[in-house]
């Protein structure tokens, strides 16, 4: 079995919504690639009998636990009275501590206030934490059969420290036996629909199977235990990646990361020695903002309205036949400048519509390469940002199917 821990946040903004809790996820990823099981994430607010009760409870039931927030200077920052009262540990002066905060404000140019003082108070028994991104230092203690580390919630700093210390003492206090993760990108097909078309395939009880959707992509995850043979991991993710079909990206865990959709697009047009020109409508260049400082973008073009782009091209434009446009648009692009590639979106359906959450509308995506023109049409509806984040996203997927050999 593996060690288990538990991630508690502590913080009014938290609860209250005022603040997303980002470094639960972030210290869940990374503890969970260390070979821990995340049991519980928990969220408290600044009261005082809530954070003893709750850290004598995760005290009896996990092995470890991190706790972000409440190291702060202000009255609402709780984190080491609430660790003094719940296991009977009066708190401490540290003048190491001390000094570190005093020399932090000394290196501004700027007056320390009393208040911080307080930071350098742990609990007894306690092992301080050096903090050199901030004021507040964190520390660490061993409790029944839980080890507790205690650090800023700042997410700079948080990560800092998990890195520099907590990382590498967790790996030293328990024996750990990491998990392997294999994520499948796609990109086109919701969660539901790669449910659904991987409903068949038999997952085996030891290995976990996950969802995560964000505005970018949906990442399909299995988790394998530590032994698990290295011929089934791959069997395995070779079944679902073939069930989602061209929709997937890119694959990790079998070696290097892969990262994101434009990452996949960077290394596949670097190795072909391509570039590419883009015409933008229902992206509103945020296509050119995603490819930011990528040397093979040699060309951007955003215009709102059809007419004035074909005024701007002196081209004529057609409304009612967006792929016949497209292709003109592209063609012209192509003769007067110098891009190897074009890529071309255009869209039906006036400004109302665009801006209606209800409404959808239609994508033509059109690329021209050597071979000639390459099309995709989809569907988009939504906000009006999230319209504007999936044309960027299917726009630039033309592309990436195209290079990979996929199938339009």
């Amino acid at each position: 079995m593996n060690p288990t821990l538990e991630i508690f946040s502590q913080g009014e903004e938290v609860v209250t919504g005022q603040t997303v809790d980002t470094n639960a996820a972030w210290l869940s990823e990374h503890v969970v690639a260390m070979g821990f099981t995340v049991t519980r994430h928990t969220a408290v607010g600044d009261k005082l009998d809530d954070l003893v009760t709750l850290l004598r409870e995760i005290s009896v039931r996990a092995d470890s636990c991190i706790c972000t927030g409440g190291l702060g200077p202000t009255s609402d920052d709780l984190t080491a009275e609430a660790v003094a009262k719940a296991f009977d540990l009066p708190l401490e002066f540290d003048d190491v501590a001390f000094e570190q905060i005093k020399r932090f404000f000394m290196l501004r140019n700027r007056p320390m206030p009393e208040s911080n003082r307080k930071q350098a108070m742990f609990p007894k028994g306690a092992e301080r934490i050096d903090n050199g991104w901030g004021t507040a230092p964190g520390f660490s203690l061993q409790v029944g059969r839980c080890w507790f580390a205690f650090v800023p919630g700042v997410p700079f700093e948080m990560r800092h420290l998990f890195s520099e210390s907590i990382q590498p003492t967790l790996a030293s206090r328990f024996l750990l036996r990491p998990g392997k993760l294999i994520t499948i990108k796609t990109l086109g097909v919701g969660e539901s629909a790669i449910q659904e078309r991987i409903s068949a395939i038999e997952i085996p009880p030891q290995v976990q199977l996950g969802f995560r959707a964000s505005p970018d992509d949906v990442q399909t995850k299995l988790l394998f235990p530590h032994d698990y043979p290295e011929a089934a991991v791959a069997a395995l993710a070779s079944k679902v990646a073939k069930e989602l079909g061209d929709s997937v990206f890119a694959i990790d865990g079998f070696g290097r990361a892969s990262g994101d959709l434009v990452f996949v697009i960077d290394q596949l047009m670097t190795v072909g020695g391509h570039t590419l020109a883009v015409v933008e409508t229902a992206s509103q260049g945020l296509l050119a903002a995603k490819c930011i400082g990528l040397p093979w973008l040699l060309e951007t073009r955003y215009e709102q309205s059809l007419e004035r782009l074909g005024q701007k091209l002196a081209v004529t434009v057609n409304g009612n036949d967006l792929i016949a446009t497209a292709q003109v648009v592209a063609s012209e692009i192509k003769k007067t400048g110098a891009a190897d590639f074009v890529l071309v979106q255009l869209y039906a359906g006036d400004n109302k519509t665009f801006h209606d959450k209800d409404q959808s509308i239609i994508l033509y995506n059109t690329l021209l390469t050597g071979d000639g023109f390459h099309q995709t049409t989809h569907s988009v509806a939504g906000p009006i940002k999230r319209k504007q984040n999936q044309a960027a996203l299917l726009a630039l997927d033309l592309l990436r199917r195209y290079l990979q050999h996929k199938e339009l």
